[in-house]
């Protein structure tokens, strides 16, 4: 895979911490900008956001066509049939930007790896795998598509992960967000799961806890 393209928006000079934001199927790095106001974050808090743009592929779900996508989706049955290798793909893709964040001085462990649908599926993904210690993973309206595959690394083994999931969501049922957090407790994590009454979206009191996750795991 190609590099990502990506939105890049600093909150201030010099940033201290980094924040790497996935979208879900059919959207782009666009779709997350306007939550970072909303975050609540410090005045004096100086933080990076990269929102990358997934590459164009054909979704056999939507018939073929061809859309911003992190991977293949050939079912929608619960157990969800995705094409693996192109989730490791973007997965790889999005470990480069971890990497091109470190090489421009933020501290991997100030780097919180966040996903909607799609999104949080790769960000489980490099989030539990990634070589380094990050700030943690932010998982929202997702699920565990890697769950059998993934070979997490020791370097993350108590990594933060915060799971959000709405009661009302037709595309992503709750259960998968269920299934996701009971999974990583078993594996060993100790993720946190909170429920809103929504759809397949987000809400201001979800985005408002996300930076409380970012002020006390990213900018310490």
């Amino acid at each position: 895979m190609q590099d990502l393209q990506y939105i890049e928006l600093e909150t201030r000079p010099n940033p201290t911490a980094a924040v790497i934001w996935l979208h879900g199927l059919g959207a782009s790095g666009h779709d997350f900008e306007p939550v970072v106001p909303e975050l609540g974050l410090p005045d004096d808090a100086a933080v990076r956001f990269i929102f990358p743009h997934a590459p164009n592929l054909p979704v056999t779900v939507n018939g073929g066509m061809t859309m911003p996508a992190w991977y293949d989706i050939k079912a929608m049955d619960i157990d969800r049939s995705v094409d693996i290798d192109q989730l490791m793909n973007s997965a790889q893709a999005v470990g480069k930007l971890i990497d091109r964040e470190i090489e421009r001085g933020i501290p991997p462990e100030n780097i919180v790896i966040a996903g909607f649908s799609q999104g949080g599926a790769v960000a489980y993904e490099i989030g539990l795998t990634y070589p380094k210690r990050l700030a943690g993973i932010v998982a929202l309206s997702t699920y565990f598509a890697t769950e059998k595959t993934v070979q997490p690394s020791e370097a993350n083994a108590g990594i933060p992960i915060s799971i959000y999931h709405g009661t009302r969501d037709p595309m992503v049922p709750e259960v998968l967000g269920k299934r996701s957090a009971e999974t990583l407790k078993q594996m060993g994590y100790e993720p946190t799961y909170m429920t809103f009454p929504m759809e397949h979206s987000v809400c201001l009191e979800e985005v408002q806890d996300i930076g409380k996750f970012i002020r006390k795991y990213a900018l310490r």
